[in-house]
């Protein structure tokens, strides 16, 4: 199975909507990184680096987006998203700018990086800004058109990505739609709802229920924000209970969006599965044994949850 982390796949894809002349890229003094470099080297009049000015960085951005342009702002998702809050808050979100930010090094994967830049609560802090839309993609594939989907929409987003290799889910004929959950597998008996690198693991944990007999419906919420609604809806009727996984504190992330959605139109139980702790330093396969961030917790919290349903 191929593996390629969603940071090259979104290097690639900015090279490819560099075709559009209205987008420009910056970066932090990361691009190396972020892989910003490769529209770099295509394109190199609409580069910026603005060295290790992630607030200012933010600021321009959101002055090239009210001349027309459409600007990826690049840096780690500690500093783009955690530096930089109060410029994405007040010159970015507040006006409504057509600013797309590329924050990469997402999550306890960042590994050997350590908490300072394992950020895990970014997620949480886009979410509370009116009209961000968030998108946290599971694969290339996935990355690669939600890059271009992010381009083609008129508004702030924030893109997540890994620094780790993830294997292919989604095949050639994959159809990323902005806002749309995508159910991987069906199953009756609970479902397991996913975002970025924990949908593999969901997937890997539905095989392992199946050997006990337990059906686990599989859903992969790319979008956390607009979030799916109905289709998180739907599983819960149809299923009764939800598990949700992410690589993200469980304040603020996907688990409390799905909650959010399920206490408002079908109450079910919910379990989620992420962290409350800062990240520590350590290799990425490590880290995820460490937080339970695993497809074999995934499956003892659905095997929990059943005796929750009523």
């Amino acid at each position: 199975m191929a593996k390629r982390a969603t940071r090259e796949s979104y290097g690639e894809a900015l090279m490819l909507c560099g075709e559009n002349e209205n987008v420009v890229v910056l970066d932090a003094d990361l691009s190396k990184s972020t892989k910003t470099e490769v529209f770099k080297k295509k394109y190199p009049e609409r580069f910026i680096n603005m060295g290790i000015a992630e607030g200012n960085m933010m600021s321009v951005a959101a002055g090239l987006a009210a001349c027309g342009k459409i600007p990826f702002a690049s840096s780690f998702a500690m500093f783009a998203a955690g530096r930089a809050f109060e410029q994405i808050r007040n010159s970015i979100g507040y006006p409504h700018l057509n600013v797309k930010i590329g924050a990469t090094h997402a999550g306890i994967s960042v590994g050997e990086d350590g908490a300072t830049h394992q950020c895990l609560e970014d997620i949480a802090l886009m979410r509370s800004i009116p009209g961000m839309v968030i998108i946290n993609p599971a694969d290339d594939i996935e990355a690669m058109q939600a890059v271009h989907a992010a381009c083609n929409y008129d508004g702030p987003v924030y893109m997540r990505f890994g620094r780790l290799a993830v294997p292919d889910i989604n095949d050639e004929n994959y159809k990323f739609e902005l806002g749309k959950g995508v159910q991987l597998s069906d199953g009756g008996d609970a479902t397991i709802v996913a975002t970025g690198l924990m949908v593999n693991a969901a997937l890997e944990a539905k095989d392992m229920l199946k050997k006990d007999g337990i059906n686990a419906r599989v859903i992969n919420i790319h979008t956390i924000k607009p979030i799916d609604e109905d289709i998180i809806i739907k599983a819960a009727k149809e299923t009764g209970a939800i598990v949700t996984a992410e690589e993200h504190y469980i304040m603020g992330g996907l688990g409390s969006a799905v909650c959010e959605v399920v206490c408002k139109s079908c109450p079910v139980p919910v379990k989620i599965i992420g962290t409350d702790r800062f990240g520590a330093s350590g290799k990425p396969a490590e880290l995820f044994e460490a937080y339970g961030l695993t497809a074999e917790n995934i499956a003892k919290n659905v095997k929990e949850i059943l005796n929750l349903k009523k």
